[in-house]
């Protein structure tokens, strides 16, 4: 206002409650003004409090690893007071709000919890301004008692000034895991002798925001802090996050972004030559799910680093006692061939119908019958049966039956607890180079490798050795230890600690001499070339089979050869990004050739062929054949081509799954920004989700194209999936059947585009499933091996076998993908089977899904200690 002296405005407040009276007196007049702030009421009493269901972990740290954290939470609702016990498992909570002061002075805060928690406050109502004030542990091992503020010194804050008329943005952030009595609360006190903590209760907080009248796709309300937000790992080529090996910078990842050498420029390269793969079983009959059985892995080089080392603790597939898989360990590579020949000559023979499938195979002859069941490996360890094959007990649960049989029996604990696994083929690979003691009283001896001879002979009855247990550490460690023992572990159980009583008694106790020149030789063990191309479905972190060096150098030479003698000194070999191989045993082998070629020009561009190396009297032996001075006979599969330009069209079903839908919408942004691909589509089809406007989302995206298609009724996936196909119009474009909780590695679109071919091949990618809490940069988890699901086939080819089954997959899914499995391959099909580096499925709540109920509990949620 102008004029000055008595002119000048003043302005007195007075707080009534929820009334302020302002007085402004202007020219000697008082003007009473009453701001009523009952539209406000609405934010008192309560802080928003945000829920992250199904995310294991302790620690804080782990909840900001989430994907959707913590814009999208599971659940947003409301809290009374700073103080929370859902009697859950596995959860985050994320609590924030303002708490206004009921006088002026030095505070005291406090925090109890169990797990991990942290206590944000500003220096006033601006969420910018926070600072972590106390906190229950960093690493994930801390826990309180409810109310037990004085076990770490990190749960009372120093002392904060805060006013009675001021307001203070805080934010309360909570991990809990599957184990003790969840709860956090905040207390606080004056800094005055006497008073002691108290826990905030809703007469001192207030709403951030109101979220009732919002949808869970709406986010631009919720506060990003620094305490909520967390910066995203970078990667590092020389020092993987987590230790994994596949998280390494490989050419594969970025080969993308080369450009193609035109497909034209090949012709005339090499010629062209009939393909049609001895293993294809078209217009045979299939028992229902018998599918999985023909379906081959393909060898890659060099390697893709897609074994699992990491969680090999959990599946020790590669060290197992099992006689499963000590039975299938062929080491000598003569008789393996044998085993492989006689399979595909089997194969063959179905070609001759002496080998009849289905319903019809009683009239088989019956030693056919028995070679196929002596030659393929049994999902349980016994005779094959044609039915769905069960779901993969899950490592936890192995690991509580372990520990409940040695809770009902203790005496087999000190035996099996240095039972490790892993020494126990290792032992077998090493020769100790001293002799061993020929003292009996050890307990401990020396176990000297077997001869190669030896060694091939007695592999499939290493188990039976494998009963004396000190095989296990020998051939790494040497112990010795008396006779005596026994006595020795009496008179510790009698009561005397070994470190405590140590005086309490008379013996004499030696320490075992370490023999510190000791050697031995080690056997190479490459357990890659155990394997074969059987999908196990036991083994979960095995990864790509390698193809070997040698093999794969001999036809990359052969095709630069027959490239340079069309094109002299215009292309030289810059490297190897990818090769691929499907063995074909009776007719010869397929590969997919993935060359960087450096041209004349400077200019670096890549080769993305398949080339076929037909049989020879070698069997497909091509060391033998370079040993001979023989050229491998190279030529073009006749159409059997990719298109680099199809379209790939995603498919995707949902029904209130907002958070999910949008953080797909936005990783294929990041693909089409990455890539600059436009040729990809996304189709969603919606059950009428009421938590987000799906279409609207799209309509908002930076997606080159995409459709989208109300459906009403429950959620069925295969209809869902069928609407969202009959929505193509280009028979000559590839269906990508997805799945909403992926993360897609950049270069994905146009690795379906070369495994799918029109005609011949379907593709069904195997991806890694992520533990729960576990994320992309710290991927632990368990390859997809017995899922089909994700799957791309050009729309002709899904056509002629009938599309999606929606007559029996109506309200149920699971089994959907190995049912059309069956009939890819009844339709003269064959699929391609790839671990994909850095292709993941999120772990995620079901809590809520598609037709799933939340079950409300009618009592109080207010727990007090």
């Amino acid at each position: 206002m102008e004029g000055g002296g008595n002119d000048m405005a003043t302005m007195t407040e007075t707080h009534m409650d929820s009334i302020i009276i302002v007085l402004l007196e202007y020219k000697n007049v008082f003007i009473c003004i009453y701001l009523c702030v009952v539209c406000l009421l609405q934010y008192k009493g309560m802080a928003n409090l945000h829920i992250f269901e199904d995310w294991c972990g302790t620690s804080i740290a782990q909840l900001r690893k989430n994907l959707h954290y913590p814009l999208y939470p599971h659940n947003r609702t409301t809290v009374k007071k700073l103080a929370v016990s859902p009697s859950w498992t596995n959860y985050g909570l994320r609590i924030f709000g303002y708490i206004h002061p009921y006088t002026d002075g030095d505070f005291l805060f406090a925090v109890a919890s169990d797990d991990n928690s942290e206590f944000w406050l500003s220096d006033d109502e601006n969420p910018d301004n926070l600072k972590l004030r106390a906190y229950v542990g960093k690493t994930g091992r801390e826990w309180t008692a409810p109310g037990e503020y004085g076990k770490y010194a990190s749960q009372i804050s120093d002392l904060i000034p805060l006013q009675k008329n001021n307001k203070y943005f805080f934010e309360l952030i909570h991990k809990q895991n599957d184990k003790g009595t969840d709860h956090v609360e905040v207390a606080w006190r004056l800094k005055q002798i006497g008073n002691g903590f108290s826990i905030i209760d809703s007469k001192f907080i207030s709403l951030y925001t109101n979220e009732s009248s919002l949808k869970a796709a709406d986010v631009n309300h919720i506060p990003q802090t620094i305490a909520s937000h967390v910066t995203p790992l970078q990667r590092s080529s020389q020092t993987p996050p987590h230790g994994v090996d596949m998280l390494r910078a490989d050419p594969r990842d970025s080969f993308h972004q080369v450009p193609l050498l035109d497909r034209a420029r090949l012709l005339g390269v090499l010629p062209d030559c009939i393909y049609n793969p001895s293993y294809s079983i078209k217009g045979y009959p299939l028992m229902r799910y018998q599918g999985l059985q023909f379906v081959h892995l393909t060898y890659v080089y060099p390697n893709d680093y897609t074994r699992l080392t990491h969680m090999e603790n959990d599946n020790k597939c590669f060290y197992h006692g099992n006689p499963y898989y000590l039975e299938r360990s062929v080491t000598n590579s003569a008789m393996f061939d044998e085993v492989q020949k006689e399979r595909h000559d089997l194969v063959n023979r179905m070609g001759n119908r002496k080998v009849y499938l289905g319903e019809h195979v009683d009239r088989a002859p019956k030693n056919t019958l028995d070679e196929v069941k002596d030659k393929r490996p049994s999902l349980d360890g016994d005779e094959v049966k044609a039915e769905p094959i069960k779901r993969l007990k899950h490592p936890k649960h192995k690991a509580d039956e372990a520990m409940q049989f040695l809770k009902d029996n203790p005496e087999k604990a000190v035996e099996d607890d240095n039972n490790i696994i892993k020494h126990e083929n290792v032992a077998h690979h090493l020769q100790i180079t001293q002799h061993q003691h020929q003292n009996s009283s050890n307990k401990a001896s020396v176990i000297a490798a077997p001869s190669n001879e030896e060694y091939n002979s007695r592999w499939g009855h290493v188990n039976d050795v494998r009963k004396e247990k000190e095989i296990q550490d020998n051939a790494i460690h040497i112990e010795e230890v008396e006779d005596g023992g026994n006595e020795e572990d009496s008179w510790v159980n009698q009561g005397f600690s070994e470190e405590e009583d140590y005086d309490l008694t008379n013996r004499v106790v030696y320490d075992v001499e370490v023999k510190w020149c000791q050697t031995f030789q080690a056997k190479p063990l490459d357990l890659h070339a155990l394997r074969s191309d059987w999908i196990d479905l036991k083994c979960n972190v095995s990864g790509n089979l390698l193809l070997e060096e040698s093999e794969a150098l001999s036809v990359v030479e052969a095709l630069m050869k027959k490239l340079n003698k069309k094109y002299p000194r215009q292309f030289s070999l810059e490297r190897i990004v990818n090769i691929e191989k499907k063995p074909d045993y009776n007719r010869g082998s397929r590969y997919l050739l993935e060359l960087e070629l450096l041209e004349a020009s400077g200019r670096h561009l890549r080769l993305v062929q398949y080339i076929y190396v037909k049989r020879t009297e070698d069997w497909g032996s091509h060391k033998k054949q370079n040993a001979q001075g023989e050229e491998l006979k190279l030529c073009n599969p006749y159409s059997f081509y990719w298109n680099p330009t199809a379209t790939v069209h995603f498919i995707i079903p949902v029904k209130n799954q907002a958070r999910w839908v949008q953080q797909f919408i936005s990783d294929m942004e990041e693909i089409y920004r990455t890539t600059g691909d436009q040729n990809f589509n996304v189709i969603i089809t919606d059950y009428e989700s009421t938590d987000m406007n799906v279409e609207q989302a799209l309509q908002n995206s930076y997606l080159p194209r995409y459709q989208y298609l109300r459906l009403s009724g429950n959620f069925e996936r295969s209809a869902g999936l069928q609407a969202g196909i009959d929505l193509i119009t280009d028979d000559h474009s590839i269906v990508f059947l997805c799945d909403l909780h992926i993360h897609f590695p950049p270069g994905f679109i146009d690795t379906v585009r070369k495994h799918c071919v029109e005609r011949h091949m379907a593709f069904a990618p195997i991806v890694m499933r992520l533990n729960c809490g576990a994320t992309p940069l710290e991927p632990d988890g368990y390859w997809e091996v017995n899922g089909f699901g994700l799957l791309g086939i050009y729309k002709s080819d899904l056509d002629s076998i009938g599309g999606m089954n929606t007559k029996e997959f109506t309200d149920r899914w699971g089994g959907e993908d190995w049912e059309l499995l069956d009939r890819i391959l009844q339709g003269g099909l064959e699929v391609e089977r790839l671990y994909l580096r850095n292709f993941f499925h999120h772990f995620h709540s079901k809590r809520g899904m598609w037709n799933r109920q939340i079950k409300t509990d009618v009592k109080g949620t207010d727990t007090s200690y």
